[in-house]
């Protein structure tokens, strides 16, 4: 009977686990770049830097009708950063960058838990970051709804910390986490609508910020709400879409965010695009600030490749005026290349009476391969006077040359995939 009983036990399981979906796979992303004014300017004295860093990943996935599950573990490193036989990792970069389970509640509705990417429409205010190697994340409860061509996502996250030696501590919640704008409370609520040749969204989305007393003791938070809409029409060879965004709440006044952008299909192999972006600059005159801030959007996909805005910096500065146009070209069944210009200028003036910033061209080709893929890039930043103004360094103490090459791999091994 014991020996039934256990053939019972691993038929029921064996049976169990091929009805599940199963899927393990990895990522392997060398990236090598060469940055001589990358992300602002770089003056004549100093030299460029060049560096290799590598992401690598293990996601695995496990799906039955009443639950998913994912895990995804991470680590960064950078070639050269641990010396030899080096019993740790130096830079403690690895780390669990996705684990989250979603529950079927049934007539359309779930719950999405735990640490998971966050990731809406073009990425404008909450995106996953994909650029960095590190990626962006978020610790967080979802409940979601979607019917046919509806969805709506109910988010809520709560952060704490680990300064106390005991883990959490047991009076109080203070929050010691900044930079960066890390938050300590996130509400969000995002609707979508789609039709045949038009979607439209809407998201509404509440951040507390920790405040300190003067003795450095939590006291409460700073909230800032973030309101907006993204639309998108495509039919044919054409297609538009635009963000509009506001910004207000604690010490935040009135900024906004508005973007537009046009696509045509001038042919099979040869897209064209054109768009405007305006963001809102801190008045001086005014208590609070008027400039908006992205928060967690791919900010790198935006205002050129060479992230001299709203990558970890401008923040509550002049804002943004940004006019560009592109053009993607499909090279052949395994290869393009997109070429953009972007013209930048300040939203407001600077001290000076600037207002011009300079002029980004970024280049971009791909090649996929069997099982692989490389992409290479290369962006050029001719700086108007304001930017120099702008980023701290006079113009005669500046490089004459701006710019920034980088080249990646990008493996995806798929280990297991489907039933198994």
């Amino acid at each position: 009977m014991k020996k039934q009983y256990v053939f019972m036990c691993l038929l029921m399981a064996t049976i169990q686990f091929a009805q599940a979906q199963f899927t393990l796979d990895g990522e392997f992303r060398p990236r090598t770049e060469y940055r001589h004014g990358f992300g602002s300017i770089i003056p004549d004295a100093d030299d460029a830097g060049f560096g290799i860093s590598t992401r690598i990943r293990l996601n695995a996935g496990y799906q039955v009708d009443a639950y998913k599950f994912y895990v995804s573990l991470q680590d960064v490193m950078v070639w050269g950063e641990n010396r030899q036989i080096l019993p740790y990792d130096q830079n403690n970069s690895f780390a669990v960058f996705q684990a989250w389970a979603e529950i079927n509640l049934g007539e359309g509705f779930s719950t999405k838990i735990g640490r998971q990417v966050l990731s809406y429409d073009d990425q404008r205010i909450m995106g996953g970051l994909d650029w960095a190697q590190q990626g962006r994340n978020h610790d967080a409860a979802l409940i979601k709804y979607k019917k046919g061509k509806f969805l709506a996502d109910f988010g809520l996250a709560f952060n704490q910390d680990y300064s106390h030696p005991t883990g959490f501590v047991s009076t109080g919640t203070g929050y010691n986490t900044t930079g960066f704008f890390s938050y300590k409370t996130m509400q969000y609520l995002y609707l979508k609508q789609a039709w045949d040749n038009f979607s439209g969204s809407l998201l509404v989305l509440n951040n507390g910020f920790q405040k300190f007393d003067t003795n450095n003791n939590p006291d409460g938070v700073n909230s800032i709400q973030t309101l907006g809409t993204h639309l998108n029409y495509n039919k044919g060879r054409f297609g538009v879409a635009t963000n509009a965004f506001l910004q207000m709440g604690d010490n935040v006044d009135g900024a906004y965010l508005l973007g537009l952008d046009f696509t045509y299909k001038a042919s099979d192999k040869v897209t064209l695009g054109a768009g405007l972006e305006l963001i809102s600059g801190n008045d001086a005159a005014t208590p609070d600030t008027e400039a908006f801030f992205p928060l967690y959007g791919t900010n790198h996909k935006f205002n050129g490749f060479m992230d001299y805005f709203f990558v970890g910096n401008h923040a509550n500065n002049i804002g943004l005026f940004d006019v560009h146009v592109s053009a993607n070209f499909i090279l052949s069944e395994t290869s393009g290349l997109l070429v953009k210009v972007l013209n930048f200028s300040g939203e407001q003036d600077l001290s000076s009476g600037e207002n011009a910033l300079g002029t980004e061209v970024d280049l971009v080709f791909s090649k996929a391969f069997k099982g692989y893929a490389l992409k290479l890039g290369y962006s050029q930043m001719f700086a108007s006077d304001g930017m120099y103004e702008l980023k701290g360094v006079a113009e005669n103490a500046a490089s004459d040359m701006q710019n920034w090459a980088w080249a990646m791999l990008v493996i995806k091994p798929k280990f297991l995939n489907g039933n198994n």
